[in-house]
């Protein structure tokens, strides 16, 4: 990486990463909008049970591919087994997933979502994913790979980012 600071130094962006800085912003009003793009019945879960973002993040990863071990759920979503354990706990509470004992080895957890809700959260998840999926549409497999590791060694680094001073 040419542009790597050592860990403690900052450094000020390129111009062309400034650039890609300056996108960023741009996706603010997609965020904040994701409580109000909630369908009514899934708004009053997430508010009812304390649900967060990342709580919401679990349900895309089910609904691709379902049932999944909490392990590999932590694994997809690059989180700690507990992490993701409690997050599939608190949806478990809220009656939006299933957990069971996986017949081929019981010491293994399998998560779904709950069936009564699965609608709901078919019709949220397509909504939010739209227009990603639309930008992945329109890259080509190597740019959509590209991209993908990008949004990942982001996340990575967002995470790794200790709290700054209090303001």
């Amino acid at each position: 990486m040419p542009h790597a600071a050592e860990p403690g130094n900052l450094r000020l962006p390129t111009p062309e990463e400034a650039e890609a800085i300056g996108l960023v912003p741009l996706l603010a009003p997609y965020f904040r909008q994701a409580v109000p793009d909630m369908p009514g019945r899934l708004r009053a879960v997430f508010e009812a049970h304390g649900l967060t973002p990342r709580h919401g993040a679990v349900l895309p990863q089910l609904l691709a591919e379902e049932p999944l071990a909490v392990s590999e759920l932590a694994q997809r979503m690059r989180l700690s087994l507990s992490t993701v354990s409690e997050l599939v706990g608190a949806l478990s509470r809220a009656g939006l997933v299933e957990r069971r004992e996986d017949p081929a080895n019981r010491r293994r957890t399998l998560v779904a979502v709950a069936e009564d809700n699965r609608p709901t959260v078919e019709e949220f998840i397509a909504t939010r994913s739209g227009p990603l999926l639309r930008a992945l549409d329109s890259l080509s497999p190597r740019d959509r790979a590209g991209f993908v590791a990008g949004l990942a060694a982001w996340a990575r680094e967002a995470r790794a980012q200790p709290p700054g001073p209090a303001r």
